[in-house]
């Protein structure tokens, strides 16, 4: 995995006044533990919540920043943590960090967990003050098992040093926090799914209202957020927010950094701290080095496989939310993927499709059976034995399936790149149908492996 902060010409530094998630880093790649991220100011901004700040000024000051959920959604996380009841007498609270980084092509929170664990620590700490949570989750994807074990002896150090456990820092807030690997489900991403899972019982997404912040794991109030998005919070409260504001670049409606890559075959794939707003060419071209000799971009998805596709015209756009929306899709994750020219579409959508259908709790028809029809179509079009409406088939299925019409997300999620396919390489699709094969037997059918 690489970590890198280049430029089109020579380095750029990491700082903490530029790079408040990743200026702690070793060049050696070896997890930073409790002594070396204290002489890097870590656990200052704890410090100073406890010591000048009141729980609800700290919330004030998150939402006062523009943060917004890191995750994919953007929920606005000032407003989120609002959502918590006031009521005193409610004091069994608990804190969420959803690390089930399960999205394809997505890796930027276990960078986080394994080299920078006290950050995230550090993060849920003064969250918890924030929001008067008395125990907090890491819940975290089974198969990071390294970031497992380095959050394990983080936690452990912040015990012994007396920044988790009872009366933390003499100021007589107590909080624990425990690390729990999950049994491996993309739907535990959804964060219903997830308190579903760590109470023990099967992944699927509970019905909203009530939103977790009423009633939430073992139905008390509960807050969930991502990794990156809590790591945020330490420069925040350190630095303020007319600073974290100042390092999107302009014309972003999204505030400060965003940890984005690029994957495929580039030059130097990779994941850079960036400031919200990059345009995505610069982030193709200066950052990940444009294509490797040999290969052109066919297009491109901008944050995770649950994102639709791009083309080559669309770097232009700029990478925060509303940029990318107005090109027609989602920024998802951050985290982009070149597709090269070598690709079939229609293999790499079988591909992607047969990860969301087996991927599906099952809960609501659409999602349990519209999503395997969706892959019976496409390995049908793969081998040349689509039939005529088998296109017309697939946009109905995108339809049906599109935001509002299941359950939770997962569904809309999984048909977006589908519906983008089509829109941008229908005559790929065309190829597969059984009276137009001979026609356009020039277009090569061959499976590829996503993130590949």
């Amino acid at each position: 995995m690489t970590i890198t902060s280049f430029g089109p010409a020579n380095r750029i530094a990491r700082t903490a006044e530029t790079h408040p998630l990743t200026w702690r880093l070793r060049d050696d790649g070896e997890p930073v533990w409790l002594d070396e991220y204290q002489t890097k100011n870590g656990y200052a901004a704890a410090r100073k919540a406890f010591a000048e700040q009141s729980p609800d000024e700290i919330v004030q000051a998150v939402k006062d920043s523009g943060l917004k959920g890191r995750g994919g959604a953007g929920f606005p996380t000032g407003v989120k943590w609002g959502l918590m009841p006031k009521d005193e007498s409610m004091n069994i609270r608990y804190l969420l960090c959803n690390a089930d980084e399960m999205e394809p092509n997505t890796w930027k929170d276990r960078m986080l967990m394994e080299q920078l664990p006290h950050l995230l620590v550090e993060g849920m700490l003064i969250s918890a003050r924030a929001l008067k949570a008395y125990r907090g989750y890491i819940f975290l994807r089974g198969e990071y098992t390294t970031a497992a074990k380095n959050l394990r002896r983080a936690v452990k150090e912040a015990e012994a040093a007396g920044l988790l456990g009872k009366n933390i820092l003499g100021t007589g807030f107590d909080f624990e926090l425990i690390v729990h690997t999950g049994a491996g489900r993309y739907i535990c991403g959804e964060e219903t799914a997830l308190i579903n899972s760590l109470e023990g019982r099967r992944a699927n997404p509970r019905s909203k209202p009530p939103f977790p912040a009423a009633v939430g794991v073992w139905g008390k109030p509960t807050c969930v957020n991502n990794v990156e998005t809590l790591c945020n919070v330490p420069a925040i409260v350190e630095n303020g927010n007319d600073w974290y504001k100042s390092l999107a670049r302009a014309g972003s409606e999204d505030q400060g950094t965003k940890l984005m890559g690029f994957s495929g075959k580039v030059k130097n794939p990779g994941l850079w701290e960036l400031p919200f707003g990059l345009p995505a060419r610069e982030l193709f071209e200066d950052y990940a080095g444009g294509m490797r000799d040999g290969f052109k971009l066919k297009c491109w998805q901008p944050g995770g496989a649950g994102t639709g596709f791009l083309l080559p015209e669309h770097l232009d756009a700029q990478m925060y939310a509303g940029g990318i929306a107005k090109v027609g899709t989602r920024m998802g994750t951050g985290l982009a993927m070149a597709v090269d020219d070598s690709v079939n579409m229609v293999s790499l959508l079988r591909n992607m499709e047969e990860f969301f259908a087996q991927e599906s709790c099952g809960f609501c028809t659409p999602c349990r059976d519209g999503l395997p029809w969706s892959v019976k179509i496409l390995r049908a079009i793969e081998h040349g034995e689509g039939q005529p409406g088998d296109i017309e088939t697939l946009l109905g299925l995108v339809n049906f399936l599109g935001p509002g019409k299941t359950f939770c997300a997962h569904a809309p999620g999984a048909v977006e790149p589908l519906g983008s396919a089509i829109k941008y390489f229908r005559p790929e699709f065309e190829a597969g149908i059984a009276p137009q094969r001979d026609a356009n037997a020039s277009l090569a059918q061959r499976p590829i492996v996503v993130g590949a």
